[in-house]
């Protein structure tokens, strides 16, 4: 079985699913961003990491690029300035949230990008399964070397108990890939947001596979039925 990251589950969903439009927050040097293939692709960051020659570069690497439509601010500024009128026609149908990992911005991310979603969109979401207090903690804490996951955990657990009609996992590949449908679940779990926000690392590590919902990366085949 392939090795699950979330490139591999972006081009997959796009090949077996045909998810096609695509928005992607938290770009950074593009190095999933630019290997999408779609003829509608939307960047947001408030600082992208590359310029016009990579730009070119991966315009001849893969030439779905031309169709890339970048814009440079933060994901709050993205959807109360060009939201309406980018989505009024084309309905988000495939996203990859990687941007602020702290889970005030990711709850805010996940609902803007569901207000403008396709019935049958998947929101991917990157760095849900923190493995140290150190990968969990805040930006303003973060003086470790390493990954820094933050709280984006937080964010899955809101999902898993307060969204009803979303079905929400995280598969246990590429450092916790966040999967979010417009699907009802049969059971939520019994947190409100300021019980989540009191959540320390350590009642994550004692609680993860249920408040994450945590899967094996083989429940990604076996969810959208797609042969591994």
């Amino acid at each position: 079985m392939k090795n699950i990251d979330r490139l591999f589950v972006l081009k997959s969903l796009m090949q077996h699913h045909h998810l096609k439009n695509y928005l992607e927050i938290g770009v950074f040097n593009g190095h999933i961003f630019f290997r999408i293939k779609s003829n509608f692709k939307i960047a947001v960051d408030p600082d992208f990491i590359f310029g016009g020659g990579r730009k070119a570069t991966k315009l001849l690497l893969n030439p779905y690029n031309i169709y890339n439509q970048y814009f440079e601010k933060t994901s709050d500024d993205f959807f109360e300035q060009d939201g309406q009128r980018l989505f009024r026609d084309k309905k988000i149908e495939l996203a990859l949230i990687d941007g602020m990992h702290e889970c005030d911005y990711v709850i805010r991310d996940v609902e803007h990008t569901l207000d403008h979603a396709a019935p049958n969109a998947v929101i991917v979401l990157h760095d849900c399964n923190p493995q140290s207090a150190q990968a969990a903690c805040s930006f303003k804490e973060w003086n470790y070397p390493g990954t820094w996951n933050g709280d984006v955990w937080k964010a899955i657990l809101y999902f898993r108990s307060q969204r009803k009609d979303l079905t929400c996992f995280v598969l246990d590949a590429d450092q916790g890939l966040g999967i979010i449908v417009k699907q009802p679940t049969a059971t939520l779990l019994p947190y409100d947001k300021e019980q989540i926000n009191q959540f320390t690392y350590e009642d994550l590590a004692l609680n993860r596979a249920e408040w994450l919902g945590l899967q094996p990366p083989s429940y990604f085949y076996d969810f959208f039925k797609i042969g591994a």
